[in-house]
Parts: structure tokens; C-alpha cells; sequence
């Protein structure tokens, strides 16, 4: 064998090696991504995770608003890319506790009893205006003692959470997409769709409550969302009482 057929061969050699190394590589970086969305989400292979829908305010029972499905589908798209499998379950037909299988529950508390349900046990530092009589405050969020207040198609609010109970390991969480309106919804999971991984890596699998501010729907969609703050304190801790004002009194 003279120098150049061994010189192409030994060149051979090294681009096999070189490439099998790359593969190698991007197996494992996959692999690893694989794991780290997996944990997030709380769904390693072919487990099964519940997708909680909810009904149009004031519709039929099964009646699902357009965006609604549209935020199913986004997480759908998530779980699938998981490996793991979802069972789509009506709001009032949901009946597991509470960390069996990872949930994922769209809609408000006026359409939603689950996440009526949530609130209450989970979040008591949030209140919902579900009055079906128009007025300013409805819809409106109170989150500690603060108060957004829903301007339709120009400024919507929506919770985002991650929430956990206890400290077992092989404890399901439970994902809430609550929006002053269906869109908001959809505003949420494409969020939660974009930035997983950003969220994993800030909050681990601890719990967190995110207020987002969906703007301008009417012209952008659910595209254009901004993270208004973390209320994870807040949402979690009790209301905060009102003082009853002080009677007034007199100078004798």
C-alpha cells in the first residue's frame, strides 16, 4: 500500500469516527433534553396524563370554545412529545386526586369546576369575579391585594402554574391554563410550549405561579404575551383580610 491509499484510508477512517462521535454526541444531548421535559412535565415514557376541559360559559356542557381547542391541540403536541399519552377528560367528569397523573386543566372557575376546585385548595391567594351580571370587575383577578381587571381584546390576564404536593418524587403535577378569556387560554399553553425549558430550568420541579398579560388579542391573537410577575407567594398564601373602618368619633 503506497502513501496515498493510506493516506485516504486513514481520511476515511477519521470522517467514520468523526461522524459516529457527532451521532454519539446528539444522541445523548437529545436523550438528555428528552429527560429534562420529561421531568418537567412530569411524564416519562407511556405514562398517562389527563387533559381537563372546559365548557363555554353559559353553553351546553361539552361545548368547548374555539381557542380552548386550540390550546388542547398545543398540548396535545407537548405530551406527544414526551412519549406519553393523554386522556381528554370533561371538567365535572374528573374525579382522581390530586398528583396521580400529570393534569393539565384549561378554562376559569365560571367554566371549570376542577379548576374551581384548584383554586380553592391550591391557591387561595387568588379570586376570580365570576358574576354574570357586566360590571367592571368582571372577570377581574385578585391575587393577594392586587386586582387586574379584564379590557377585552386590548389587555387579558391569565394564570400559568406548575403546582406539586408533597415531597415524593413520584408525585404528577398539575398545570393550570386560567384566563379571563378562551384565548387567554391558548395564550397560556403556547407560552408554557415555548418556554419549558427556560421554566425547568428556574424552577426545577418546584411550584410556580406565573400572571401573564395577553395584549392586544383583537389584532395579534394569542401571540403577543408579556410575563406581568412571578405570584407564587401570593396566590399560595390566604387573602388577605379587609379591616372594617373605624366608626367615627366625636370630640366631646
Amino acid at each position: 500500500m503506497n502513501d496515498d491509499v493510506r493516506n485516504i484510508v486513514l481520511g476515511v477512517l477519521a470522517a467514520g469516527v468523526s461522524a459516529g462521535l457527532g451521532w454519539l454526541a446528539r444522541t445523548y444531548l437529545w436523550k438528555r433534553r428528552l429527560r429534562r421535559k420529561q421531568a418537567f412535565f412530569g411524564l416519562p415514557d407511556n405514562s398517562e396524563s389527563l387533559l381537563v376541559v372546559n365548557r363555554e360559559a353559559g353553553g351546553p356542557e361539552l361545548t368547548v370554545m374555539r381557542h380552548d381547542v386550540f390550546a388542547l391541540l398545543e398540548l396535545a403536541a407537548l405530551i406527544k412529545g414526551c412519549n406519553a399519552n393523554a386522556q381528554v377528560v370533561a371538567h365535572d367528569a374528573a374525579q382522581q386526586g390530586f398528583g396521580e397523573r400529570t393534569e393539565f386543566c384549561v378554562g376559569g372557575p365560571a367554566s371549570n369546576r376542577r379548576m374551581a376546585a384548584h383554586l380553592a385548595s391550591l391557591l387561595p391567594g387568588v379570586q376570580v369575579n365570576v358574576d354574570a351580571e357586566p360590571g367592571p370587575d368582571r372577570g377581574a383577578f385578585q391575587i393577594g391585594s392586587e386586582r387586574y381587571r379584564l379590557e377585552s381584546g386590548k389587555g387579558e390576564y391569565v394564570l400559568l402554574a406548575r403546582l406539586t404536593a408533597g415531597q415524593r418524587r413520584d408525585v404528577r403535577p398539575v398545570f393550570l391554563f386560567c384566563g379571563q378569556r378562551a384565548i387567554t387560554n391558548q395564550a397560556a399553553t403556547r407560552y408554557l410550549a415555548r418556554n419549558h425549558e427556560r421554566l425547568a430550568r428556574k424552577h426545577g420541579g418546584n411550584s410556580f405561579v406565573l400572571l401573564l398579560k395577553v395584549v392586544n388579542s383583537q389584532a395579534y391573537g394569542p401571540d403577543v404575551v408579556e410575563l406581568v410577575a412571578d405570584v407564587t407567594r401570593a396566590a399560595q398564601a390566604p387573602l388577605p383580610t379587609v379591616e372594617a373602618p373605624r366608626a367615627a368619633h366625636r370630640a366631646s
